[in-house]
């Protein structure tokens, strides 16, 4: 086994990475969504987001793999980051760098590895995202630019203050961190000709019960309504408060008809909901959805343009 060399910056590299104030913090779904989605895309048993310490690698993401960190002198992440591009291992048990390593002789039983080194903002390498497979492997050009898109999605959390981009009454990403994130889900939706519809959910009443019940009774509306829209999309579904009373969910990878189904069965849960005694409120929703095109949406502001644009034409028509 070769352990991972000290990169020539180390002193500088883990100051900024302590700065990063990351370490040993419990999960965020702005980290989840992307180890999600690359779990997905990969079709890998595991994904994470790695942080690379003085003598651990620590997860501050991770799908598939319990540990919380492990030493960093048997660690894939700790040769990723001596360089800036992706590092992949298509059959561990081949690599001398890794053919006795514990982590490939003993579970997790690592064969593939795929990992993009990760940058803070001042350009020390902190820690990778990575894909991690079972079974030996290669990945093609294409897939490693999705990597590389994933990879960046995280570098730009790691730039945003936490109060910029998430919600701080639901968690969920704010209009700012959709649209970050939307816009790199839509470049691979494109360059892999797959469809994105984004659903817009009016939360209609919620004025209503801040006048009538108070600020607290509208906020635990907002989190019981975050939570029916978290458990009936998909993981790799974006779903984002985009204003008080406005919610987004971006669905990368599924069409309008697709749409359909989960929004049907999304107004079923609610109507379940309303008829629930105990229910914080009784909800009263609009829903509209459009399909992006790449040829009329430059982007993810508009996808949304039109979108809100839509919903104001149809609200103002029932008026």
């Amino acid at each position: 086994m070769l352990a991972p060399p000290t990169p020539s910056n180390e002193t500088r590299r883990l100051e900024t990475l302590r700065r990063l104030k990351l370490l040993d913090t419990p999960p965020e779904e702005r980290f989840d969504r992307v180890t999600r989605l690359a779990k997905q895309i990969f079709a890998t048993p595991i994904a994470l987001v790695s942080l690379v310490d003085a003598d651990r690698q620590w997860f501050k993401s991770a799908q598939g793999l319990d540990a919380p960190e492990t030493p960093r002198n048997v660690s894939f992440c700790g040769h990723a980051i001596l360089d800036d591009k992706i590092m992949v291992v298509n059959d561990a048990a081949k690599d001398q760098r890794f053919c006795d390593n514990p982590l490939v002789c003993n579970d997790p039983n690592i064969r593939f590895y795929a990992g993009y080194p990760l940058s803070a903002p001042d350009g020390s390498r902190v820690g990778t995202l990575c894909v991690i497979d079972r079974v030996p492997r290669e990945i093609s050009g294409e897939q490693a630019q999705l990597l590389r898109e994933l990879g960046r999605m995280v570098e730009e959390e790691l730039v945003d203050a936490d109060l910029a981009t998430n919600d701080p009454v639901t968690s969920l990403s704010n209009r700012n961190g959709f649209l970050m994130v939307a816009d790199h889900l839509l470049s691979m939706c494109g360059r892999t000709e797959q469809p994105a519809t984004m659903l817009l959910v009016h939360f209609e009443n919620l004025q209503e019960i801040d006048t009538e019940s108070g600020r607290d009774a509208g906020d635990a509306a907002s989190v019981q309504l975050a939570h029916h829209l978290l458990s009936t999309f998909r993981d790799s579904d974006l779903v984002a408060r985009l204003a008080s009373d406005l919610y987004g969910v971006l669905l990368a990878g599924t069409d309008l008809d697709g749409v359909e189904a989960v929004r049907r069965r999304f107004i079923e849960e609610i109507g379940d909901q309303n008829r629930d005694t105990d229910s914080v409120c009784e909800f009263r929703l609009d829903i509209d959805a459009i399909a992006f095109k790449p040829d009329r949406h430059k982007d993810a502001q508009g996808l949304l343009d039109e979108a809100e644009r839509r919903a104001f034409d149809t609200q103002v028509t029932a008026a």
